[in-house]
């Protein structure tokens, strides 16, 4: 598999890329963000380590456009910024993990590894119908009255996660354990950023949500038989 590894300090990239080589990946290398987009752009890897502070273009501002272009990369966004606001920042923009600096490389090859796995879709059903919302598990993606939503691969493993216990609530710790693995390790509150990407993506009107219900004290559920106005375009933006 193809890792893209973009930090402009060169000792860490030649030191990430030593770790995932030898764990068995082959790497290329890029420097800032304009590096970063040409080459996820023309080399379309299996996943990219993406550093926070990249010169010409930040790496939030790279997540973001490698999410409207190529949507279903997984990406581990690198960072010195500690903060529980910085990597609610990261995971909001799409990134799949997010690394504190320094940090551990052999311990940053099992991350790569977790997300892979965890990118590997788990086929349950061809698809599953809720009103107009479509959960496609053979193209990995979801249709809402016919429209391709572009979710990250966090978002749409989220949506499975929910389609698979239709109807019936799952706490914050059961989304995590089944949509995101027992290696993550995320904030609670992470749960609650990506399920409000997932309903400004899916939802008629996010604000007051059909598929993807609050349950109180509880958690989330995906509603079997949403309850009305499920003809309405939803948002897509990003």
């Amino acid at each position: 598999m193809a890792i893209l590894v973009v930090d402009d300090n060169r000792k860490t990239v030649d030191l990430v890329r030593l770790y995932l080589e030898r764990a068995g990946f082959s790497v290329r290398a890029g420097f800032d963000g304009r590096q970063a987009l040409r080459l996820a752009r023309e080399e379309r890897p299996d996943l990219v380590i993406l550093d926070l502070m990249l010169p010409h273009v930040d790496g939030l501002d790279v997540c973001h456009v490698l999410r409207q272009e190529i949507g279903a990369v997984p990406v581990i966004m690198l960072s010195a910024r500690s903060t529980e606001a910085d990597k609610l920042g990261g995971l909001e923009t799409g990134a799949d993990d997010y690394v504190t600096k320094p940090f551990s490389p052999a311990e940053l090859v099992a991350r790569v590894r977790a997300v892979l796995r965890r990118a590997e879709p788990l086929i349950v059903q061809a698809e599953a119908r809720f009103g107009d919302l479509v959960v496609d598990n053979v193209r990995l993606e979801a249709r809402v009255a016919g429209e391709t939503i572009r979710l990250t691969p966090r978002e749409f493993r989220l949506l499975q996660a929910l389609a698979r216990s239709a109807d019936r609530p799952l706490s914050r710790d059961d989304l995590v354990e089944r949509a995101f693995g027992y290696e993550y390790e995320g904030l609670e509150r992470t749960v609650d950023v990506h399920v409000a990407n997932l309903r400004r993506k899916i939802e008629p009107n996010p604000s007051r949500p059909i598929y993807v219900l609050t349950v109180p004290g509880v958690g989330y559920k995906l509603a079997r038989e949403p309850a009305v106005d499920t003809h309405i375009r939803p948002r897509t933006d990003t």
